[in-house]
């Protein structure tokens, strides 16, 4: 057989059931996204915000459970960076400059202590909360965490959905 009749009758040949599933996968993982982003956009929320909510989902994807733990330590890494917020600005007049590496030793201490805890094991999720908020810089701080738990909760929704569904085709 030439390597043009071997180039052919690749060509011929139907995808196989795991590429067919991988497109699938994929449209399905766009179309959640998409939905997610426009739900944000709607509760004029951002999408970015919504996709940390996707991601730390996915940073244990194994289980609802898994899912949902990661979540409460994206919102505790949220609620810690309001706390870390509050004591820059509070040992910020007495100590100066070295306010914010202290605070921040602190808050890695409680994110990375807790690494063992059930429910509060992933440092990843707890991570991703501290860097949302402080990226967000919300200049009022309630109203900034509550749009930054909706929006990741959204994200986590939308993990979840799509987990759902690539779940069930697979079956």
């Amino acid at each position: 057989m030439t390597e043009q009749q071997s180039v052919a009758g690749r060509e011929s040949r139907a995808p196989s059931r795991s590429t067919i599933q991988y497109v699938v996968f994929t449209v399905i993982a766009g179309i959640v996204a998409a939905v997610a982003a426009f739900g944000s956009e709607l509760l004029s929320l951002e999408a970015w915000a919504m996709f940390v909510g996707w991601v730390a989902w996915f940073t244990r994807p194994a289980s609802l459970v898994q899912g949902v733990n990661a979540i409460v330590c994206l919102w505790c890494g949220l609620a810690l960076a309001v706390l870390g917020h509050f004591s820059v600005g509070i040992f910020s007049p007495a100590i100066g400059l070295a306010a914010l590496p202290l605070t921040v030793f602190f808050l890695a201490i409680v994110a990375v202590g807790l690494r063992t805890t059930p429910v509060l094991n992933n440092m990843l999720a707890w991570f991703l909360g501290l860097v949302a908020f402080f990226a967000a810089e919300p200049e009022a701080v309630v109203p900034g965490f509550l749009a930054l738990v909706a929006a990741t909760a959204i994200g986590a929704l939308a993990g979840y959905v799509c987990q759902a569904l690539q779940r069930q085709l697979a079956e």
